[in-house]
């Protein structure tokens, strides 16, 4: 892919010191490290994003329910998984 961009940032001397001696020692170029360490961030971000989406579109789905009265009781949860723990057992 083409570079068309220039990216500047001020650190720390120890900081950049210490970067440039690893990516040294790692044989790679210091601009293709951090150009992976901007690709992870950015795709960490994306799937974050994606996973808050998902969890807010179950809590709209739970509330609406709710609303609906279509949920149960704690009480029913708990008797209708006892239940099946109980069968769950005799299967063992």
């Amino acid at each position: 892919m083409p570079k068309h961009a220039i990216f500047t940032m001020k650190l720390e001397t120890e900081l950049r010191d210490q970067f440039m001696a690893e990516a040294q020692a790692a044989h790679r170029p210091a601009s293709q490290i951090v150009r992976e360490m901007m690709r992870e961030f950015v795709q960490k971000q994306h799937e974050f994003r994606e996973y808050e989406a998902f969890l807010q579109q179950k809590v709209q789905l739970a509330r609406a329910s709710v609303d609906a009265q279509r949920g149960h009781s704690h009480e029913e949860v708990e008797a209708e998984f006892a239940a099946k723990r109980a069968r769950a057992s005799r299967l063992e």
